[in-house]
């Protein structure tokens, strides 16, 4: 028996799915709002999600994210009594199981239930538990734990791999976690950077040459194609290959052989492909900027890296390991951070991703010199703007009429969310202050350790990532 919650407000197409779910012999929940909604996954544990898209405080494609970052994590399918296409591609990219009319029958309405609920059953089954190698891939949220479960699987296999992710996600990090995890490890991993390939080597440097190619060729020299026989051939940027290249590439793809220029005899390359690209693939295919075909081959499966702004979870220990990183980079003690500095970071929307998240650290790491802790001020200036100017947008906006499903909290839930923020942001700061020793914390704090480790078990800090650089 599976739990299922049921959020829409046609309240008799709710309790006709409510009906159906109990003839199938599984518990459910109803909301009529995307508020009641979350408030019925922190009572529950739920394993299916049927979702309207259409809800008097807002849309349930924009909460989607949310629903499966849930500690569930579960499925959800979408039902609507407007179809839309461009709904249907926005729902499936962010999880959804699947988008279906309200107007379908109760076949097609029950079985993608089934299906649903025999998948997460069967995943349920066959996790094993799997210590992976994730070098330098850190954060504890839904969305990275997602990518994580897709390394895995994609590491058990040998078929190609899509990563597409915006620019500073971490592509590369992903892709060498896919090789490290398979059976060609102990091979090369060949980073190709197809947006710096030089158009007139391209050839050269992909497939080799022969002596004496061309002007300049004073000796034979490999590929880098053929550098990765037996391991893995990564192709970063796979969007800025050169159209002429393509073509070339896609043979070599199906046939795993190719002839270095100058050469009359073919060589083979036993190589796995993994390609990365932050460009909309399908959309260049239409336009006629890349080939469908090599698209095809690409993607024996996909991998969708969240940018940072959706899993803002993740920034203090990201912070944190590039503190540590720092630190162990020019032999200098580990820094604490304040709060402040941490809510700074939480409030960027971080365009650039991981990337910038650690160029902004650094350069308050910098700035800081001896200071044992890093403060708002270290920050580069623009980014501390950019925050402050939205802030104030945000308070200055005139406030709108309050809808009809908006709840004031009673007094007593306002002070203990603000005493739980508070207490978190203590834990924090403590821990730092502390480089992650709980004895000394504890001293600190005036508490004893079992009361330290209560407040990080319900917080979910984790001490590891402020622990000193010399441990």
């Amino acid at each position: 028996m599976a739990n299922i919650l049921i959020i829409d407000d046609d309240l008799m197409f709710s309790r006709m799915m409510a009906d159906l779910m109990i003839r199938m012999e599984h518990k459910t929940y109803s909301a009529s709002t995307l508020k009641g909604g979350m408030e019925k996954m922190g009572e529950a544990e739920m394993d299916l999600v049927l979702l309207d898209v259409r809800l008097p405080d807002g849309s349930g494609l924009d909460i989607l994210p949310r629903i499966r970052s849930v500690r569930s994590s579960p499925e959800v399918i979408i039902l609507t009594g407007f179809g839309d296409q461009n709904g249907a591609e926005l729902a499936i990219k962010n999880g959804a199981w699947d988008y279906l009319e309200k107007t379908s029958s109760i076949s097609m309405l029950t079985l993608p239930v089934m299906r649903a609920l025999q998948y997460r059953e069967a995943r349920r089954l066959i996790r094993i538990p799997k210590v992976l190698k994730r070098d330098g891939i850190i954060g504890s949220s839904p969305q990275i734990e997602s990518c994580i479960d897709s390394v895995a699987g994609a590491a058990a296999g040998d078929g190609s791999v899509l990563i597409v992710g915006d620019s500073g996600t971490g592509k590369e990090l992903f892709a060498r976690a896919i090789h490290e995890n398979s059976i060609r490890s102990g091979k090369n991993f060949v980073v190709v950077d197809c947006g710096a390939l030089p158009s007139t080597l391209v050839e050269s440097i992909l497939f080799g040459h022969e002596k004496g190619t061309f002007t300049g060729a004073d000796r034979a020299r490999e590929g880098l194609i053929k550098q990765a026989h037996g391991g893995t051939l990564f192709l970063d940027e796979v969007g800025e290959l050169p159209p002429g290249i393509q073509k070339t590439f896609l043979r070599v793809l199906q046939e795993h052989r190719f002839r270095p220029i100058g050469s009359t005899h073919e060589v083979e390359s036993d190589f796995r492909l993994v390609a990365a690209t932050n460009r909309n693939l399908e959309q260049m295919g239409r336009e006629g900027l890349f080939r469908e075909d090599l698209l095809f081959r690409l993607r024996s499966s996909t991998l969708l890296l969240p940018p940072l702004k959706n899993r803002t979870e993740d920034i203090t220990d990201l912070t944190m390991y590039h503190l540590r990183r720092l630190s162990e980079r020019y032999g200098l003690p580990f820094k604490g951070v304040s709060p402040e500095f941490l809510e700074i970071l939480q409030h960027y929307e971080w365009p650039g991703n991981v990337r910038e998240l650690f160029h902004a650290t650094e350069a308050a790491f910098a700035k800081a010199g001896d200071e044992p802790t890093l403060f708002p001020m270290h920050l580069p200036p623009d980014l501390r703007v950019k925050v402050r100017l939205a802030i104030s947008a945000t308070k200055k906006r005139p406030p709108g009429p309050v809808p009809a499903h908006s709840v004031l909290p009673s007094l007593h839930e306002a002070r203990k969310g603000a005493v739980t923020k508070a207490e978190k942001e203590y834990i924090i700061e403590l821990l730092s202050r502390a480089g992650g020793d709980v004895e000394s914390a504890s001293q600190i704090a005036g508490v004893s350790r079992a009361q330290i480790y209560r407040l990080m078990q319900k917080h979910e800090i984790r001490r590891s990532v402020f622990r000193l650089a010399c441990e």
